[in-house]
């Protein structure tokens, strides 16, 4: 057993102390399931008001550790020990990025975990019910660079509990009473992390119409405010119904890990999520899945280049074919959604395998989407996504095959080493590996 760990009283939960800095005495519990993953995702579970770890674990958010023993992802909750058990998602100090108020508390918990488990980056989400939801939301708004994605129960925008008084409830808020703009929302959450100028989570996002306690007008006003982030239009690209009194829609990529997903059930209330509806949160989050991808091989584990695959950087137009695999740079399924990850796929000579090199130094494909990197660390996706000149979507074509972003200095990297079709594209540390070489095919 780790030092600092007990079992707690809840089944299949461990209690972990001296986690890290815990200004507001949050509770830590972990789950790691009989067989974890090799590359495991990690999941932040949120509780409700009058909650805590062994509830939700044992309750209502029980679908998810079953997943987890099939999927082999790790879960960490945390517990609000405060009176009422509500976590704060109020305060000045709660709505600041490491501004030491519950957040700050579960991204100790987060950073704990991650040194201990070989967790995937890519991979790391949050999903809350209620108070869990505004934490998960708010969460989202603070670490976008830390979560991918998550998934948010009746909760409110990020930020829209906000008080000066110490109280840790607005009711303006919680009665729908506080409409803003979507320019708006999507400020106070970019205020929340000065500076930032990276992508922002995948967000899906639940909500029943009869919902009084949270009033259903706050799932239209967290769509505004996600929407705004990954300047998206309000207008949804894909609709549909799942269950008769379900009304699905989606923004950015229309897939089931859309850019953003909101769905409102007609005729519930306070009471999300109900049996069956976590399935599509596993799904959305990407948590349906023990292939999970390994680090990318260090310098010393490298292949040496084959002589018979001298690269060409000279850019063009056309394909760009991966050395060690001999596969071609893909937009699955020949979307056009931004936000879309690139991959290796058989080279077939489509419109999206023809990518074309710029003065601005941008990739491009179909004339307007842009090779685009979600963020700048080790592991972060590479995708499509509409030009509008950042850094991010700058790359350098050097001289030994490898493709380097401008913002990053990081190479074009196949997950893992893979050569196979829907290896997935990636950022990661520049090591010389025929997994980071690239040649254009004109």
């Amino acid at each position: 057993m780790l030092l600092g760990v007990r079992p707690a009283a809840a089944a299949s939960l461990t209690r972990v102390t001296g986690f890290g800095a815990n200004p507001t005495n949050l509770n830590m519990y972990l789950y790691v399931p009989d067989r974890v993953a090799a590359r495991p995702a990690l999941l932040v579970l949120v509780h409700y008001c009058t909650g805590s770890a062994g509830a939700i674990f044992n309750g209502n958010g029980h679908d998810y550790v079953t997943a987890a023993d099939r999927y082999g992802y790790i879960i960490v909750v945390p517990e609000a020990t405060r009176s009422g058990q509500c976590f704060d998602v109020s305060t000045p100090a709660a709505l600041r990025r490491d501004g030491g108020s519950d957040s700050t508390g579960i991204m100790s918990m987060v950073s704990w975990a991650r040194q201990r488990y070989n967790v995937d980056p890519n991979r790391i989400v949050v999903s809350g019910f209620s108070s869990g939801a505004m934490m998960t939301n708010v969460l989202a708004a603070e670490y976008p660079d830390v979560f991918s994605a998550g998934a948010a129960f009746s909760g409110v925008p990020a930020g829209c509990f906000a008080t000066t008084d110490g109280s840790l409830w607005n009711s303006q808020c919680s009665g729908g009473n506080l409409i803003k703009s979507a320019q708006q929302w999507g400020d106070q959450a970019r205020a929340m992390y000065p500076g930032y100028t990276g992508r922002y989570p995948r967000m899906q996002l639940w909500h029943g119409t009869t919902d009084t306690t949270l009033a259903y007008p706050n799932y239209g006003e967290e769509i505004k405010q996600w929407t705004n982030l990954h300047g998206l239009s309000q207008t949804p690209s894909f609709t549909d119904h799942p269950q008769s009194s379900w009304t699905r829609t989606r923004y950015g990529d229309t897939s089931t890990q859309a850019t953003i997903e909101g769905i409102s059930i007609s005729g519930v209330g306070h009471q999300l999520p109900m049996n069956g509806q976590l399935a599509y949160a596993i799904s959305f989050l990407g948590l349906d899945s023990t292939t999970t991808p390994s680090p990318s091989p260090s310098p010393s584990a490298s292949p040496s280049p084959s002589p018979s695959a001298t690269p060409t950087t000279g850019g063009g137009s056309g394909a760009i074919k991966g050395v060690a695999s001999g596969r071609c740079l893909d937009v699955p399924g020949a979307t056009t959604a931004d936000g879309t990850q690139v991959q290796l796929w058989d080279c077939n000579g489509q419109t999206n395998q023809t990518w074309s090199s710029t003065s601005a130094g941008e990739i491009r494909v179909y004339g307007n989407k842009c090779l685009d990197a979600a963020g700048t660390g080790n592991g972060v996706k590479v995708q499509i996504y509409s030009c509008w000149g950042g850094d991010n979507q700058k790359w350098r074509l050097n001289s030994d095959g490898s493709i380097q972003g401008v913002q990053s200095g990081l190479c074009l990297d196949a997950v893992g080493a893979g050569t196979g079709n829907g290896t997935k594209i990636q950022l990661y540390s520049c090591h010389g590996g025929t997994n980071q070489k690239w040649t254009w095919n004109g």
